[in-house]
């Protein structure tokens, strides 16, 4: 079995490649492809995640509002203010910030830039709102799952933590009575997608997005980008879990704050815009007409089913991903690395894409009545282009800025997709771990990074749509383990909330595992501070 997984990655990934030349097969795959992908991303898959945002902000009391001022105390408020949170750790495991760190590394990405170009142009402005409704509830999936994370991860023999959906459903939904064998079954079917996923959404349409754009920005030729960005991810992954943590803490907020910094100056600069934007988002998610200039029933439609898509594509809550990193954390509290996953997608989405947003539709380039974009744009040099998701942005910046502007938007690209890769080679190393054991992470890294060079030099074909699939298929049997275990993140919320905010003196919940939680009770707490 575990050479069977080996075979099927190169096969689904690096062989899509292959599609024009191999004919009626590769069509095949195609086909059935886009079918599995309409059901993982359509209607009734972000149906199930709304559902369980809403279902777990009910349990949970509706903890990020009620909570608002607790959670972000705990979070950002603590990097500055509280050292256990960024202190280095002597273990295996790694601080509660480069938790956030790695996890952010992985969904800060193009989704952010390109993404939210592509939920404009399709659903209109009102898609904006729609990504926004998916965050707020999104804050609460993604802090389920990393409680749960938390309270069934387990010790390797290396002495790191392995946590994430795997483990969760295999101990969590497999120690329900019937529910063995499919908690077994959900637990593995997660692992392979996550490892396949890992090879294309998180690694080679990642390192495409940079090569394309230091090609078109720059005129560097995509295999030369391919060999630099591969011997950087190189150098990186194979030293393991801590050093991605030590350069993602440091990659991260840099690149995050930099974007910010010139979304805000567009944002100033269009600032007699802001009412006008802001009209169009709350219209367009409502009423009006589709960014194709559609009925209003179609028009509303678009904008919800582009706006909760993007907004799920690009946090990731409900997929079960950041929680494998999250899981590594030396917190001892599963609520304190929940709220972590709170502040995760609320900077992810509520800021990020929301800057992005107001970048574009203050620009001139987007009809705020209909949302359609303007057919191309003339640059400062001249130069007439293609309006299209991936170039919306940069067209933008270039309307203020020039050269300058579009060198700025790639360089974003460029270390939003490079930080990404990092992530989700961690992701795909847990997944490797559990489906082929541990001595298998080191050939999953080698090849990890060989097909960094692949990613930069593929055009676009089958890789692309198979890893969208790949990454959509993790969140149903990791939506299953949160509905099923929704009860236990319940318990484990209403236990913290009455020990540290209403003074009850009942033992704390750690583990799962009685080992486990007589270990964490003995031992001094790394984040006593927070």
């Amino acid at each position: 079995m575990k050479k069977r997984i080996w075979l099927l990655v190169p096969l689904m990934i690096t062989g899509s490649a292959m599609a024009e030349e191999s004919g009626g097969f590769m069509d095949g795959v195609a086909k059935v492809n886009d079918a599995v992908n309409g059901v993982v991303w359509g209607v009734p898959a972000l149906v199930l995640l709304a559902f369980v945002g809403i279902l777990m902000t009910v349990l949970t009391k509706v903890f990020q509002v009620t909570h608002f001022g607790h959670w972000i105390k705990k979070t950002i408020g603590a990097v500055f203010s509280d050292k256990h949170v960024t202190n280095h750790t002597s273990d295996r495991s790694i601080s509660q910030f480069q938790s956030l760190c790695t996890a952010l590394a992985a969904t800060v990405g193009t989704g952010n830039i390109v993404g939210v170009a592509g939920a404009i142009m399709v659903g209109g402005p009102g898609a904006v709102f729609w990504m926004w409704v998916m965050a707020f509830l999104g804050m609460m999936t993604n802090y389920s799952e990393n409680v749960l994370g938390i309270f069934y991860r387990r010790k390797n023999s290396r002495g790191e933590w392995s946590g994430g959906a795997m483990y969760y459903l295999r101990d969590g939904l497999g120690a329900r009575k019937g529910g063995k064998t499919v908690g077994k079954v959900l637990a593995w079917l997660f692992s392979l997608f996550c490892l396949l996923a890992a090879f294309g959404i998180g690694n080679m349409t990642q390192v495409n997005s940079i090569s394309g754009n230091m090609e078109t920005v720059f005129g560097v030729p995509t295999w030369v980008t391919g060999v630099v960005i591969m011997l950087l991810v190189g150098l990186v992954v194979v030293g393991g879990l801590k050093r991605i943590a030590a350069v993602t803490e440091k990659i991260v907020p840099f690149m995050v704050i930099l974007y910010m910094i010139g979304t805000i100056v567009i944002f100033v600069m269009n600032i007699h815009q802001f009412g006008a934007v802001f009209s169009s988002i709350f219209r367009g998610a409502f009423a009006v007409q589709a960014a194709t200039g559609g009925v209003v029933g179609y028009g509303i439609r678009l904008a919800i089913e582009q706006g909760m898509k993007r907004g799920v594509f690009s946090n990731e809550a409900g997929l079960g991903s950041s929680v494998m990193v999250h899981s590594n954390s030396n917190v001892k509290e599963p609520v304190k690395q929940g709220m972590w996953g709170i502040f995760e997608v609320f900077a992810d989405t509520i800021v990020v894409c929301t800057l992005t947003a107001f970048a574009v539709l203050s620009s001139g380039l987007v009809n705020l009545e209909t949302g359609v974009t303007a057919a191309e744009y003339v640059t400062r040099a001249g130069e007439t282009i293609t309006l299209t998701k991936a170039n919306l942005v940069s067209s933008v910046f270039n309307m203020r800025f020039g050269f300058v502007g579009s060198a700025f938007i790639a360089i974003s690209i460029m270390l939003f997709a490079f930080s990404t890769v990092l992530g989700w080679s961690h992701y795909g190393t847990k997944a490797c771990e559990y489906l082929l054991g541990e001595k298998r992470t080191i050939p999953y890294r080698i090849l990890f990074v060989l097909l960094v060079f692949g990613g930069a030099v593929m055009g676009d074909n089958l890789a692309w749509s198979l890893a969208d699939t790949f990454n959509g298929l993790m969140m149903i049997p990791n939506l299953i383990g949160v509905i099923a275990l929704s009860g236990v993140v319940m318990k484990i919320t209403k236990n913290y909330v009455n020990r540290t905010m209403k003074g009850s003196k009942e033992a704390p919940m750690y583990s799962a595992f009685p080992e486990v939680q007589r270990e964490q009770e003995l031992a001094p707490d790394p984040s006593e501070g927070n």
